[in-house]
């Protein structure tokens, strides 16, 4: 049996609470991605061209810092990175978490939650931070996803 992880960055809850059903399907370690400076509501109007979540994501470059770097990516084999949609991929902090950990080996699955939008090519995107990984495809998840929703999607990965 596998070890599993599912890390997670939620800038509003939504992620948080899909994230916790998650790890109970999976029977999985919770860790939470944090930026080291947090959002604020005014940095996630998207509507604002110069709000910090427009700009970092306007920018394939950027990488807010992390809070700290205590994932437990090490211990796991199967891990589940979970984030809200933002302009239709993985917000960049995610980018700053992949590359902040070997995932040599390791077995990723993103999950994403959004009220509309797909997750686009966020597998490919993944796999080209961390290519020694195997990033597969993952699941949108409705906000109020339930774990035994979960169960069945999460067993292709024990």
């Amino acid at each position: 049996m596998s070890q599993k992880l599912v890390a997670y960055f939620s800038a509003s809850g939504v992620t948080a609470k899909a994230a916790a059903e998650l790890a109970k399907a999976a029977d999985a370690a919770l860790y939470e991605i944090r930026p080291k400076v947090p959002y604020t509501k005014a940095d996630l109007n998207w509507m604002n061209k110069k709000s910090r979540s427009s700009v970092e994501m306007a920018d394939a470059s950027s990488r807010p810092e992390l809070a700290d770097f205590d994932a437990p990516v090490a211990e796991a084999d199967v891990i589940y990175v979970g984030f809200p949609i933002w302009w239709y991929r993985h917000p960049s902090i995610i980018d700053t978490f992949l590359e902040a950990y070997d995932f040599s080996g390791k077995t990723v699955v993103p999950f994403a939650t959004s009220g509309s939008s797909g997750m686009g090519n966020t597998a490919e995107l993944m796999q080209k931070i961390v290519p020694a990984a195997n990033v597969k495809e993952g699941k949108r998840l409705q906000a109020r996803v339930k774990a035994q929703d979960l169960e069945s999607w999460v067993k292709q990965y024990a």
